[in-house]
């Protein structure tokens, strides 16, 4: 699932801090995530939604809106944040795509790397590929958990968010 530790001898902030600073991320910081307080005192969610440009035309015009999200469960007595990895997408089609044909939801490690461009002439009238849309899953979760290490903290993907204190 991912786990990732701090490096030897990296002083562990307090939790307090931590959560100041993951929140930090996501406080309008240019940031392409939101995240906020899951309201059980301990943890945090971080969410980012994007749609994707459509493609086709009229009946075979596709698009495809993504939801990625974080659950991150912070466990200070073992300096530890447990992060439920959960994603989603909807397919909508038509002209404009407006019909939902798909849907698919998944948890564990998601990647998802997406390009278009567009080609057009530059300043100097040659052709050049222009990025038009960029979507890359990996933003949100890197930040997220080179924030937590920096910290002195450890980072452990999970399966489930159990209350802290509970095993097995």
């Amino acid at each position: 699932m991912g786990t990732r530790y701090p490096a030897p001898g990296t002083v562990a902030v307090p939790a307090r801090e931590l959560r100041a600073a993951l929140l930090a991320l996501g406080d309008g910081g240019g940031a392409p995530f939101s995240l906020v307080e899951a309201g059980d005192g301990l943890g945090l969610v971080a969410m980012r939604k994007v749609m994707e440009p459509a493609t086709g035309s009229g009946a075979n015009r596709r698009q495809v809106e993504w939801t990625f999200k974080i659950s991150m469960r912070l466990v200070p007595g073992e300096r530890e944040v447990r992060a439920l990895h959960q994603h989603g997408a909807v397919t909508r089609a038509g002209d404009p795509p407006g019909r939902t044909v798909a849907r698919e939801q998944g948890s564990g490690p998601f990647f998802r790397k997406h390009r278009t461009w567009t080609v057009e002439r530059g300043p100097d009238g040659r052709r050049r590929r222009v990025e038009e849309f960029r979507l890359d899953s990996r933003d949100m979760k890197d930040a997220l958990r080179d924030a937590v290490v920096g910290a002195g903290w450890t980072w452990r993907g999970v399966g489930s968010l159990r209350p802290a204190g509970r095993t097995g």
